[in-house]
């Protein structure tokens, strides 16, 4: 119930993450993952009020603190459970999993291809945005996946090794 519980956190967190970004900082060096269309198409955008940008960063703060949190409680929580190596191992992974399982279908699939979530704040990208869309970046989530696997034997061993 606890992994469930901080998969779900990890989801909130990166969708926190993307919604600060996309939404209120609005910095196109946040756009380096999105589609090349979209990186070209869309432009800077002043502050649509006060404190825009300031409430972006936060939200970026806390979104990853929120993440970061999620690790290391998960961590702690085994710890104290006596989590075995496989156990840590399959923790974090199905963390790491859940959250990645939730950007592909929540960022690719729903957000960019199948609702209005990025032309409301970059309308000039309106006409760019849709299914055909899905799976432009399925190399990079093979590699985060396979990049998962390491991170979770990494946080396995620091968990079981070191403490």
């Amino acid at each position: 119930m606890t992994t469930l519980i901080l998969t779900l956190v990890m989801m909130a967190g990166l969708f926190l993450l993307l919604w600060g970004a996309v939404g209120f900082v609005q910095d196109k060096r946040f756009f380096t993952t999105a589609p090349k269309e979209i990186q070209e198409a869309a432009r800077p955008k002043p502050e649509r009020f006060k404190g825009q940008h300031i409430l972006g960063w936060a939200l970026l703060i806390l979104a990853l603190a929120m993440m970061l949190g999620a690790v290391v409680f998960g961590a702690w929580d085994g710890i104290r459970s006596g989590f075995s190596f496989g156990q840590f191992f399959i923790r974090n992974l199905i963390m790491l999993w859940g959250m990645k399982a939730f950007d592909i279908v929540v960022f690719d699939w729903f957000l960019l291809c199948h609702s209005s979530f990025f032309p409301h704040y970059f309308p000039e990208v309106k006409s760019i945005v849709g299914p055909h869309l899905f799976g432009y970046n399925w190399r990079s989530h093979l590699k985060e996946i396979l990049a998962h696997i390491l991170v979770s034997l990494l946080i396995a061993f620091i968990c079981t090794v070191l403490f």
